[in-house]
């Protein structure tokens, strides 16, 4: 269902008269499909790449729909034997919440659609038509999902579970929490673009970052700069992974709206979501209000004031704007 790099982890070390005598710990690698890149200050020096090389393991065992091995493939595939894990609880627990709040425009349930059009690891459907896609759709529905005694239980066989919408999210967590549980107070883990930030750099400053442009050519360039003071940052965007029409040359982007099963309509490019909660939890609002579209998330926002957002899109004349939440402080 997404997600693009489209944040731009950039450091931003102005000067200062007071530097913290910590270390800073700088690690980064290959995760979940991507890239990460970690960096935290710990007068220890400790270097913590095995333990997180092993906490991206169990993510991954547990909720990756990449790895045909992991809890959450067999359970798509109908195992009902498999006993779900803390991490699996966790996600399916976050995702309802934030199911039943955006009315089910974020529903994990949508992988068989996402499948279908080619968006996912497998079940592409070729010539695939509305009666198709009606039929799918009658899987829809996280509310047609639950865990009892550590188990899935699901309405339909047929129903396909994938968090890859919010999973690099989780995986974020679990190694904030690690490095918090290590006494490690100033950090900042990045997965995918995906970024949690507690406390400061070595400069005692507040993390900043890039919110990349969209470029339909490839380029890349800034769109604007924020400063995370203890907050989790996620963007969801559809300019860059799309697919066209061999027939029409109609472009189609790879959001799929969980009303219709098609993909969706909108002039919304990309949802950049900011809040001082878990990444796992401001990358799902992510991909609501970009599924939402324009219209719809300002609304949204305006009943959920906790979140800062930075939306991305293009006007009538098809020109890029944006549009930024009064409590969201870009830095000029």
């Amino acid at each position: 269902m997404k997600n693009f790099f489209i944040i731009t982890l950039i450091f931003l070390f102005f000067s200062c008269n007071k530097e913290s005598n910590e270390k800073v710990v700088k690690l980064e690698g290959r995760a979940l499909g991507t890239t990460f890149h970690i960096t935290y200050l710990d007068k220890n020096d400790r270097d913590f790449t095995k333990q997180v090389d092993s906490l991206i393991h169990a993510v991954n065992k547990s909720l990756s729909t990449y790895l045909s091995s992991s809890d959450i493939s067999k359970i798509n595939k109908g195992d009902t034997t498999i006993v779900v894990d803390k991490m699996f609880t966790e996600v399916f627990q976050k995702s309802n919440i934030i199911f039943n709040e955006t009315s089910g425009a974020f529903d994990p349930t949508i992988g068989v659609l996402v499948n279908a059009w080619g968006f996912g690891p497998e079940g592409e459907i070729d010539s695939l038509d509305s009666l198709k896609i009606k039929n799918l759709m009658k899987y829809v529905g996280f509310n047609k999902v639950k865990i009892q005694n550590k188990k899935v239980i699901k309405q339909h066989i047929e129903t396909y579970l994938d968090f890859n919408a919010n999973a690099k999210g989780y995986a974020v967590d679990i190694i904030g929490r690690f490095l918090e549980e290590r006494s490690i107070q100033n950090y900042l883990v990045e997965i995918g673009g995906e970024i949690r930030a507690r406390g400061k750099n070595v400069k005692q400053k507040y993390w900043k970052i890039a919110i990349e442009k969209p470029h339909f050519d490839g380029s890349r360039s800034f769109q604007t700069f924020i400063t995370l003071e203890n907050e989790s940052i996620a963007t969801s965007g559809n300019y860059r992974k799309f697919k066209i029409d061999p027939v029409t040359g109609n472009k189609y982007a790879h959001t799929i709206d969980t009303k219709t099963g098609y993909p969706s309509k909108s002039n919304l490019l990309s949802a950049s979501v900011i809040a001082p909660i878990d990444c796992a939890d401001v990358d799902a609002y992510a991909t609501a209000i970009l599924a939402m579209g324009l219209d719809k998330s300002k609304l949204f926002l305006q009943q959920h004031l906790q979140l800062k957002a930075f939306l991305i899109y293009i006007d009538t004349s098809g020109k890029i704007q944006h549009f930024e939440t009064d409590n969201l402080n870009l830095i000029k």
